[in-house]
């Protein structure tokens, strides 16, 4: 159980911050780059889902997802160990095919897409598009992390490495959040659509 019964501690005030596993490590850390960027592609999903117009159906994917990354959030913060007095949460193979499974209900309702389109619309799929390209960064943050500490358990707090399934949830929810930003301009004139140039007129070039 949580029990916050302070919200400033002042133990940060030397640069460092605490781990999943009690360990401390640098604000600047990798892996605390990786579950920040986790946790600001959070609120993002829940702006798109406090703006409404979203249906009943995107927004109780959105909710599920909302929780699913305070886990992953949980998870980036946990060195990988050898063993555990109490296990801490992981993501799960089964998270990432729940969201592939999203996609492929969701997509398949939408007409097939014959051009890139531009984050827009609705005001629920532009703060998707946001929150797809916030994810995309904690994705790429997760990799940083991962370079930087490895697959593998370490025999002591703080030398373990990252599980690599957090990284590929947040590749697929990326996907997913673009999908459900199409479907939040179904209705309300469709996708934006890129326009090479602009959408100028080409002028004649002078002889």
């Amino acid at each position: 159980m949580v029990n916050l019964t302070r919200i400033y501690t002042r133990t940060g005030d030397d640069g460092t911050t605490a781990l999943g596993d009690f360990s401390r490590t640098r604000k600047t850390d990798p892996r605390l780059a990786a579950y920040a960027d986790a946790n600001e592609a959070n609120a993002f999903v829940g702006v798109a889902v406090a703006a409404g117009g979203l249906s009943e159906d995107v927004v109780a994917v959105l909710t599920r997802v909302q929780n699913d990354l305070f886990d992953v959030g949980a998870d980036l913060c946990t060195p990988l160990q050898e063993s555990y007095e109490y296990p801490p949460l992981r993501v799960k193979a089964e998270w990432v095919e729940e969201l592939e499974a999203d996609c492929d209900r969701f997509l398949a309702d939408l007409e097939k897409l014959r051009s890139f389109i531009l984050p827009g619309g609705t005001v629920g799929a532009a703060q998707l598009h946001v929150a797809t390209t916030v994810v995309r960064r904690a994705e790429r943050s997760t990799w940083a992390a991962i370079d930087a500490y490895g697959t593998e358990p370490g025999p002591a707090r703080g030398e373990g490495g990252v599980n690599p399934l957090t990284a590929t949830y947040l590749n697929r929810l990326s996907d997913l959040l673009f999908v459900l930003a199409r479907v939040a301009n179904v209705g309300a004139g469709g996708d934006v659509l890129w326009q090479p140039g602009g959408g100028r007129e080409e002028r004649p070039r002078p002889s």
